[in-house]
Order: structure tokens, then sequence, then C-alpha cells
């Protein structure tokens, strides 16, 4: 009683498992002189255990022992799920004796008693202890009866807590699970209709999106060529306040000087050659809205004296003009540019830098969010089915290989590009590897000659269409070569010659 009531107070502690494990162990072979207890837990793969607490046996030594079910005496107890009692382990031939290395003398002949432990009718490990042998030898009958029945309440008492334990962490999982699914599901009901992709990368845009949207703030696109910076800028403004208000794009990279800041802030008649007439600027149409300024890092330096002007103050003059005018707009840039170096070669203005990058967005790339590639691909291959007429389904498993691998320099219009390519190609329901560009088949062969090229065009072909023919027949080659019109000793050799074979 005075063991149960330590073993309970232990389990009250609510220390980590290993610990109470260990701590348990303690009071059996302190209050009741057991030795050499042991607790055996059942691994992931469910048909061994492996040692979960010992005292008598340093860890280092114990790491890498284990039982297989129906092995020795403890994996007979797993397998059967009912107690072993030894009474003499020298005269026992099935133990094994694998953790502790008795030493078998008759002088020193332990008794070994292993129960198991249970969580509902689930045995989950297993309890066991030696008893020394008495003065006058073997330990009696009824004195491991009552060893074994102790074990047995308290094997009963850890499945107990491993049952808590379990429920606890089975919980604890669930809530982190739909937390995760809520958290998704509020990132996708505040993902913009006009963007594609649910990966980590563009959920955290999908993020600084919605937070910046609400406001006035001026905002700083940044991102590599193709990753969809007017996307976004739409976003911004479609989300906002502003939404029913002008949106108005400048792409200021194609646009020289002059024109530029006409563009801008609009002319006077007479202003320059070719000025017939007053014109109002971009500044102007876009009152109350939004004004996105594309590639803004090609910004010439004497007009970025005058951008930085208008965010300061909302003041601008039209070319040719004194007046001073004024407008409610919010600004949106964005650039690929490093605008960081352009600072270091004084290409970019300091003052301006600091005044549009309050609040930057950063898209990635398009292979640093691989998993919206087949997302992106889809829609661009409905798109562009609908559009030609034509009724792609599917992707082959090869063609899905070649956009997953590819390096995509050109991001997502890139992209978009190739599944247009493949469309306009292909004559199925399927887009196969060879409906793609050839930029994205990289050979690995160094000959670059004709006849090389030729091969691993040929042989790509080959296993593309095999591949597609064999998963439409749910690998049946004889099926496959009915459909590909080639004979089943064919494609066997076909199989075998590209590494095609199950």
């Amino acid at each position: 009683m005075a063991a149960l009531s330590s073993i309970a107070e232990v389990l009250n502690a609510r220390s980590g498992q290993s610990q109470t494990l260990h701590d348990i162990l303690q009071v059996l072979e302190q209050t009741l002189g057991m030795m050499r207890t042991t607790v055996m837990l059942l691994a992931a793969d469910q048909q061994r255990l492996v040692i979960g607490a010992t005292r008598s046996v340093p860890p280092n030594e114990t790491q890498s022992v284990h039982y297989q079910r129906g092995e020795g005496i403890t994996g007979r107890v797993l397998e059967s799920g009912r107690s072993v009692v030894v009474p003499s382990v020298s005269q026992e031939p099935g133990f094994v004796d694998r953790i502790h290395q008795r030493a078998r003398r008759q002088a020193d002949d332990s008794s070994f008693i292993c129960v198991p432990i249970m969580v509902g009718r689930e045995v989950i490990g297993t309890l066991a202890a030696d008893l020394p042998p008495c003065k006058s030898g073997r330990q009696e009958a009824d004195e491991l009866d009552e060893a074994e029945r102790a074990l047995t309440i308290v094997a009963a008492m850890i499945g107990f807590d491993v049952r808590v334990r379990r429920d606890e962490r089975e919980e604890h999982e669930a809530l982190q699970e739909e937390n995760l699914r809520l958290r998704d599901a509020l990132e996708e009901r505040f993902r913009p209709e006009n963007i594609i992709g649910n990966s980590r990368p563009m959920r955290a845009v999908y993020t600084r999106i919605r937070r910046v949207a609400t406001g006035n703030t001026t905002v700083l696109i940044r991102g590599e060529t193709g990753t969809g910076k007017e996307l976004v800028a739409s976003a911004i403004h479609y989300s906002s306040g502003r939404s029913n208000q002008p949106y108005i794009r400048v792409n200021c990279a194609q646009l020289s000087e002059t024109l530029l800041e006409s563009e801008l802030f609009g002319h006077e008649k007479g202003a320059f050659t070719g000025a017939i007439e007053r014109r109002i600027g971009r500044i102007e149409e876009a009152e109350n809205g939004t004004l996105f300024l594309d590639e803004i890092g090609d910004f010439p330096p004497a007009i970025q004296v005058k951008l930085l002007r208008f965010l300061q103050e909302h003041e601008f003059e039209r070319v040719g003009s004194n007046e001073t005018l004024t407008a409610n707009v919010r600004v949106i840039a964005a650039t690929n540019c490093d605008l960081e170096s352009a600072l270091k070669e004084k290409t970019f203005r300091q003052d301006l830098y600091y005044r549009i990058n309050v609040f930057p967005i950063v898209l990635p790339a398009l292979r640093e969010r691989r998993d919206d590639i087949l997302l992106l691909s889809n829609h661009f291959a409905e798109k562009y089915s609908r559009e030609m007429g034509k009724q792609i389904r599917r992707f082959s498993t090869p063609a899905i290989d070649m956009l997953m691998s590819y390096h995509w320099p050109g991001n997502v219009r890139e992209l978009e590009n190739c599944i247009e390519h493949a469309i306009l190609l292909a004559d199925g329901d399927a887009i196969l590897g060879h409906h793609l560009p050839p930029t994205l088949e990289m050979p690995d062969a160094a000959d670059d000659s004709l006849s090389s090229r030729l091969d691993i065009r040929v042989e790509a072909l080959e296993r593309d269409m095999i591949s597609d023919a064999l998963k439409c027949a749910s690998g049946n080659a004889a099926a496959a070569a009915r459909q590909l019109g080639i004979t089943a000793r064919m494609i066997r050799y076909k199989m075998k010659k590209l590494g095609l074979e199950t």
C-alpha cells in the first residue's frame, strides 16, 4: 500500500513521461525490494518494444535494444497480452536476457515477472522486474503471485497515465490542425480573386495585402519580372475604400523623361513641340483613386524630385504651367530593380526611397513557391483551352515532372506562355511532355550535335507516350501496347530500355 500510494503521488505530479516512469521504477525497487525494473513501450511500427525506462543500465547502452513480437519472455507478453512469471531465470530456456545481462549462477538465481501495460484492450508495453532469491532458495509461489498482482496494478496505473497523455496529445494535435484549417480558411477567404496560389509565401503576401488595403499608405511592391506585381497592386486597390474610384497604371520604363513628366503631371498647350492642346496627367485622372507606378526604379532623376514633392505635399504643376494643383491620390509603386544598389550608385534618390518604402510587399519567385506550379498550370490550361476551343483536362506525369523540375527564370509569366504553347500543340485531352517548349527539357547530354539532340527528343517522346498509355491502362502493358498500336513484346522492350518497368 505504501508503494501504491507513492506511485499515485508520482503520477499526480504530472512530470514528463520518461521522468514519471523512472520515478515509478525507483519506488518499486526501494519500497518493494525489486531489482532490474524495466518499462518497455511499443514502437511506432507496432511490431517491437523499445526501452521506455530502466534504472540499472545506462541509457547509452539501451538505445538499440528492442524485442520483436513473440521474441523472448517480453515479446511473448506483448504478443499474448498475458503476464509471465519465471521462477528461475537460469532454468528458463526462452529467457533472452538482452537488457541487463544477468549473471546466471545458481547462487544468485533470481525470479522474473513481466506483465503487460494495457490501454483498453491494446497492449502498448510491458513492465518487468526481478525478485531476488530468498535465503532458503527460490521465491515461493505465493510470493511470486503477490508480486505479479502488485506489478499488474502498477502496470494498470501506468496504462491509465499513458492513455491520458495520449488523449491530451491527440486533443492538442486536433486543436493545432483545427487552428491551421481555420487560419487557412481565413486566408483563403481574404485571398484576392485575381491571384492564384496557396503556398505559404503567397499566404504571407495575402496577409500584407489585407493589412494595407484599408488605409492610404504608400506601398512598394518588389519582386522579379513576371511575379505578378501588377496583380497585387490591383488587389490592393479593389480591396480598399477607393475601389469605386479610378485605378490608373503607368509603366515608367516605356516612356522618355519628357513624355513621362507629361504623362504623370499633364501639360499646357505649347509647353513643348507637339503640345497642341492642354492635357491632364495621370495624377489628375486618378483623383480620389489609386496611381500604380510600375518600374519606378527607372525614374529619371529630375522626375524623382517632382514625384517626391507630390508624395509629401500632394502638390504638382503641369508641364509649362506655374499653377500649383493638388490631388488626393494613393500611390502604389513596383520595381524589379535593386534599389539599394541604385542608392549606392546615386541613380535613385535616398529621400524618395524612404518615402515610397513605407510598406514593402515582396513577391516570391515561382521557384520559391513550387507548391503553386500545378495550381497555376491548371488555371492557365483551363483559360487557354477555353479560348482555343479545346478540351484539355490533365497533364501527363512526364509533363508534371518537367514543370516541377524547371527553374522558371521568367516566373509566372513564363509559365503562362509555356502552357499556352502546350495547349496550342495538344490534340488530345492531355498535355504531354513534348507539347511543352524545348527549353523545359534541359537535356543532360554534353554533345550538342543534331543527331544527339534528335535522339534525346525521340527518347523523351517515347517515354512520355508510353508512360501516359500505361497510366491510362492502369499499368497493363498489353492494353497500353494496343492503345499505342504496337505489339506487347515491343512495348516491354521499350519499357526496359527507358527504365519504365515496375
